[in-house]
């Protein structure tokens, strides 16, 4: 079992691990051998996710997310299939991890005080007088 949080664990099973040839230039290494990793995780299936948190999971996986309800995700950065297994295992459980937790509570309106908007319109004017003196002298002959 893969302990996500207090309240989430996997079975170890609930992971699909294949091994896929990376993309990208690497010369004779690259081309033989396949180090790159592609995890995929069936979220619609997985018994140990509640609905709140799969829901969220699923706004959160965007387009990693397939029709059938499963995160794909591919990890070709290091050089060995073992640590790029490693780094998607973890970014999967991350993933999963900011799902898990809860939605911040709506913002509450609040209105301005009397005294914010009074210092506001002091201020306002305080500028007015300012800007107005920057003109030129009328004469008023």
């Amino acid at each position: 079992m893969i302990e996500v949080t207090p309240s989430i664990q996997l079975a170890d099973d609930e992971f699909q691990v294949r091994a896929v040839r990376a993309s990208g230039p690497g010369g004779q290494h690259v081309n033989k051998v396949s180090t790159a990793v592609e995890l995929r995780f069936d979220a619609r299936g997985s018994p140990s996710l509640p609905e709140d948190v799969r829901a969220r999971l699923y706004r959160l996986a965007g387009s990693r997310l397939t029709q059938e309800g499963v995160i794909v995700l591919v990890a070709q950065t290091r050089r060995s299939q073992e640590m790029n297994r490693a780094e998607a295992v973890d970014r999967m459980l991350d993933l999963i991890r900011k799902a898990a937790e809860p939605p911040p509570p709506p913002r509450k309106k609040t209105r301005p005080t009397y005294a914010s908007k009074l210092k506001r319109l002091e201020g306002k004017s305080r500028r007015s007088g300012i800007k107005a003196g920057r003109g030129r002298p009328r004469g008023d002959d």
